[in-house]
């Protein structure tokens, strides 16, 4: 069997001519089918060959079978989005639009795209839920034999039911979608083959308030006569386990999994057919004998069903289904990529262990699952494979880091000569996979790891001169890939795996120079509006579930981070006008219970900065810092919204803040209490000294006096390259970029780091593997300093009155070991890119400018007069320019 390999790979922009759109999306998606809104925005990015060129105008045109429905008309207009406006969309239609730009030389360029809608009323919902009625007759149940292994957590969980639906069309098919949906985990057929490619559907939502359904197009798979529909339904988040609770089950929305779908079907004469789920289906158990998201899956391919899914297959024995009724209150259209495979990665090396046991590397740390052959298995023989991130010192396979996580799975044999075993409904942290009772000899050809995460499309590029530079951004990637599980969870290994509201908010920045993010956080945005408290305080974990913690200072502060950083990263301002009542009810709700403007009271349970090394940042530092920030967006976002008279008053509540900040926490030399880096990085990042020099003073005689090493944790980490290199001492954040001592980021990858770790000790020579308690080798956090690689290396970012990178600021920071080094972006407009190299004291700096951007553009050299463009003397050693492809020289 061929395994494709598609990876993570950035998409390039088209080799054009002249002024040309690509890219074209709807609601932010490509081609998307489904979407929930009947007035979507329509949006595209701009390639040009030719300096200073720009999108003079636009038309948008709207087609529902070849018939227009709605033409913007010409726009003179340079913005690379418009909202349909036009009368409210139709829902369960096709459309196609149309995108013409004209640059300012009168020519003209055309291209289209297409997409769906959803279901945009729920009266039109005709499925009933359907689930497992565990009173009917058990005969139906499959023999199981007593020896079947199973942990005692894993004996807790209920196998998978197997459901479908056989029915005739007496038409031909025009176009069929199906709407689908679970409480738990599905995945769909007809007629025999899987429906899409989506993993771990519907996703985790607060499903309390919000379920999210999948539109599939399965024209291709129906036809005039007998037809089959049919789905596996699975606990996942819904009723399996979550965190770290350990009841015997978790619960934590429901006790059942429920299956909801609507087939519909159009036919040439106009004419439609609806097949939803109802009395009429029935169900089953199957192969899968349990499975879930933390603990495993086990496959029993004795017990396996044959073409169950596919006309003709004789369903006696297939027990009724328990329907209950149609409701669908909670559901919406999803509105992000859901979770994927998006690569394939063939094992490493394989070490035998003996007696039938292997210890398999895949030489990369992943989330994902195990896809294995199996050869020479004798029917009932049983396999079972244990996932851990590291190895004991003794070659054995590491998991007291999982916790209560069982992390297994297993296969017993049906006997054939060759059989295949992958779960659905699980997914592992692991580079490691023990592999026991394994007949006969295990080979790398045997075992391939298949990364899972949502599919946010790819935006970034970096690379550079150094080795161990690219390793760490390549740890930072697959840290994100890893922990981007429909929603951003802490690690994806042990049992927890949940959205910790801090973690989010510090690493968005990276995770933006790195994918396309907008629409995934905007997902859960809408959940931790949901989770807000009466009172304003938001959870400590998006969905909430779990803890009973609200408020925590840096956490719940991702209630203005995050959709501030979204707005001025893609600038949808859409974004802003939801989140906004969360941002007011949050920054209230700290100012009520903090009149004196210092944060001390109501602050959860108060992280402090997180992990940070051998110093204890002051909290109530920490906290007031934050609260500024919280008030400084929320001021930022009410004048973006046009609310002037909030736009005044939370920008006078901040310089109060501010005042209150350095009243209390500094001193007359600029010390501020407690003397730490993230207490010194805080309020220099977040502006609260009208005089910075001392703190800056400070900062960096605690980084020499430590031997210029960080003891930053969560809190600081982030702001500690990009504030030193703002302030002049990019040496010293080249030097923290380059350390491999412990703590460091080189410090993980000499010691064989392929994700980000949780802890700075997550493993150390002189102590081994950190505390149990709490020690993911696959956690972002600290990875946050890939925002730095791309905005300062590089040298990409934009001017604080930006939005979308529209005014870009070009300005490479050069030093380290780096001889070169190169980024690219996909901003909202087009792509920028960067690369600069030093040959023979020579530094040259090519810059590519997308169209409708202009930039600032800052070459790194100590002698402006030595500055070339194009061959052509510059004389200076800034320049402001349009887009374009620009090629400077000068004395390095």
């Amino acid at each position: 069997m061929v395994l494709v390999t598609s990876g993570w790979l950035l998409t390039d922009p088209p080799t054009v001519e002249a002024l040309t759109p690509y890219d074209l999306r709807c609601e932010h998606r490509a081609d998307p089918l489904g979407i929930g809104t009947a007035r979507p925005r329509l949006s595209w990015r701009l390639a040009s060959p030719v300096r200073g060129d720009r999108q003079d105008a636009f038309r948008v045109r709207l087609l529902r079978d070849g018939v227009q429905v709605w033409d913007s008309g010409w726009r003179t207009d340079d913005r690379t989005y418009v909202d349909h406006g036009g009368a409210p969309l139709t829902s369960q239609t096709d459309y196609v639009w149309t995108l013409e730009v004209r640059d300012a030389a009168g020519d003209q360029s055309e291209t289209s795209a297409t997409f769906a809608t959803g279901l945009l009323n729920k009266e039109e919902w005709e499925a009933h839920w359907l689930e497992h009625d565990y009173d009917t007759d058990p005969k139906f149940e499959p023999p199981v034999d007593r020896a079947e292994p199973r942990s005692v957590r894993q004996a807790t969980i209920a196998p998978p039911r197997y459901y479908r639906r056989s029915f005739e069309l007496k038409q031909p098919v025009a176009r069929a979608r199906v709407y689908a949906t679970a409480h738990g985990l599905y995945q769909l057929s007809a007629n025999g083959q899987r429906v899409g490619a989506d993993e771990l559907t519907p996703g985790w939502t607060d499903y309390r308030e919000r379920l999210a359904y999948q539109t599939y197009d399965v024209t291709h798979l129906l036809r005039e006569g007998k037809n089959v529909i049919g789905a596996v339904l699975g606990e996942g988040w819904w009723s399996g386990y979550v965190g770290w609770d350990t009841r015997s089950h978790a619960h934590h929305y429901g006790k059942k999994p429920q299956l909801l779908a609507q087939l519909v079907v159009d036919h040439p004469d106009g004419s439609r057919t609806v097949v939803a789920t109802d009395g009429s289906w029935v169900e089953r158990p199957g192969p899968i004998r349990f499975a879930d998201l933390l603990m495993g899956e086990s496959y029993d391919a004795r017990l396996e069903l044959g073409d169950w899914s596919s006309p003709g297959y004789d369903a006696t024995g297939w027990a009724p289904v328990g329907d209950m009724g149609a409701d669908p209150s909670t559901l919406i259209a999803a509105t992000t990529e859901p979770v994927r495979v998006t690569e394939d990665l063939p094992a490493t090396e394989v070490t035998a262990r003996g007696n039938g046991r292997f210890i398999v590397d895949l030489g990369q740390n992943i989330a994902g699952r195990v896809r294995l052959r199996i050869r020479g298995a004798q029917a009932g023989d049983r396999i079972r494979l244990r996932h851990g991130e590291m190895l004991e010192s003794d070659g054995e396979l590491y998991t007291a880091n999982l916790r209560t996580a069982d992390a297994t799975d297993y296969f017993v044999s049906a006997g054939a000569a060759e059989e295949y075993f992958e779960p659905i409904f699980t997914v592992h942290g692991f580079r490691y996979v023990e592999i026991d009772g394994y007949p006969g000899e295990l080979t790398t050809e045997d075992v391939t790891g298949r990364a899972l995460h949502s599919d946010t499309p790819v935006a970034g590029r970096f690379e550079c001169s150094d080795a161990g530079v690219n390793q760490l951004l390549s740890n930072i990637r697959w840290g994100q890939r890893g922990n981007f599980v429909s929603v951003p969870t802490d690690c994806p290994q042990r049992d927890e795996r949940l959205g910790w509201t801090a973690d989010a908010q510090i690493f968005l920045p990276t995770a933006a120079y790195q994918a396309d993010v907008l629409t995934f956080f905007d997902n859960w945005l809408a959940d931790l509006a949901t989770a807000q408290t009466d009172e304003g305080a938001i959870p400590d974990v998006i969905p909430h579930v779990i803890t009973g913690r609200h408020g925590t200072p840096a956490w719940a502060d991702a209630a203005t981070i995050v959709p501030w950083t979204l707005y001025r990263m893609y600038g949808d301002d859409r974004v802003l006008r939801k989140a906004w009542p969360s941002m007011r009810r949050w920054v209230d709700y700290v100012h009520r219970a903090n009149p004196d403007l210092i944060w001390r009271n109501r602050t959860s349970g108060h992280y402090g900065d997180w992990l940070q090394v051998g110093v204890s940042t002051d909290r109530d530092v920490l906290a007031t810092a934050y609260f500024a920030r919280s008030v400084e967006f929320t001021a930022a976002a009410a004048r973006v919204l046009g609310l002037e008279d909030e736009a005044a008053t939370y920008g006078e509540l901040w310089e109060r803040i501010a005042q209150a900040f350095r009243k209390e926490f500094v001193d007359a030399e600029g010390k501020i209490r407690g003397e730490t880096q993230t207490g010194y990085l805080l309020p220099l990042a977040f502006g609260l000294l009208p005089e910075e020099d001392a703190a800056v003073k400070h900062l960096v005689a605690d980084l020499e006096q430590r031997d210029r090493s960080l003891t930053t944790g969560f809190a600081g980490v982030a702001l500690l390259c990009p504030i030193l290199t703002k302030y002049g001492h990019a040496d010293l954040a080249y030097d923290l970029l380059h350390d491999d001592r412990n703590p460091s980021w080189g410090y993980s990858i000499k010691h064989g780091a392929t994700t980000i770790w949780e802890r700075w000790d997550g493993w150390t020579e002189e102590n081994g593997f950190g505390p149990v308690a709490m020690n993911s080798f696959n956690h972002y956090s600290l990875g946050s300093v890939g925002e730095w690689l791309y905005a300062d290396v590089a040298g990409i970012s934009q001017s604080p009155e930006s939005v979308s990178f529209r005014d870009l600021v070009i300005r490479p920071r050069r030093g380290g070991r780096l001889t070169w080094a190169q980024g690219s972006y996909d901003t909202p407009t087009g792509r920028v890119s960067t690369r600069w190299e030093i040959t023979d004291g020579v530094l040259r700096l090519d810059v590519v400018v997308p169209p409708g951007a202009t930039a600032t553009i800052h070459v790194p050299t100590p002698d402006p007069d030595s500055v070339r463009e194009s061959g052509q003397p510059l004389g200076q050693q800034v320049c402001r320019v349009g887009a374009g492809t620009y090629s400077f020289t000068a004395k390095a």
